[in-house]
């Protein structure tokens, strides 16, 4: 979808308020020399079971929430490239190698931050699963909405709308 189309979304669908998400969140690191911290709601949580993000995680699936960029800022510390070196740019800790955040290629007005990073996390669990196709087949979340590849940009307006109304909320 592009950048854009993604604002326009979430004008028409509604935001919701600040105070519902208790917001700012902070988070940060294993080391905690890099800290992040998220001031406007999210626009959706997921996860996704690409290959490359059970690569990137050593793990079944990334776990990811999306925020709009003007409410997400590198706090303290200076993250870098990791992973593939490609359009979408994965950032990391350069001490630790935690892979914190992915901007997306095209995709500047928002930011996928992995959820693990926030301090307070537990209440995290993912609205929507994308790439089942390449999923272990016992690797399921219960999210609300899966598909086996990565949705149509049409999907994503009509999600973003029932997830402000019934995502989780910390």
């Amino acid at each position: 979808m592009r950048d854009s189309r993604m604002r326009d979304s979430r004008k028409r669908y509604g935001v919701a308020m600040t105070t519902e998400w208790k917001l700012p969140w902070n988070g940060g690191c294993r080391c905690d020399q890099v800290r992040i911290q998220i001031t406007q709601p999210p626009i959706m949580t997921m996860a996704c079971h690409c290959a490359g993000c059970q690569r990137m995680t050593a793990s079944a699936f990334s776990l990811s929430i999306m925020v709009p960029s003007a409410g997400f800022a590198v706090t303290t510390g200076e993250p870098v490239i990791g992973g593939l070196h490609g359009g979408s740019k994965h950032y990391h800790c350069g001490h630790c190698k935690s892979w914190m955040f992915t901007r997306p290629e095209g995709l500047d007005g928002f930011v996928n931050i992995r959820a693990t990073m926030l301090d307070d996390h537990l209440w995290v669990r993912p609205y929507v699963e994308v790439c089942r196709d390449e999923a272990f087949p016992w690797a399921t979340t219960g999210a609300a909405h899966g598909f086996p590849n990565i949705p149509p940009n049409g999907t994503w307006g009509p999600l973003m709308s029932q997830f402000l109304k019934d995502g989780p909320r910390p």
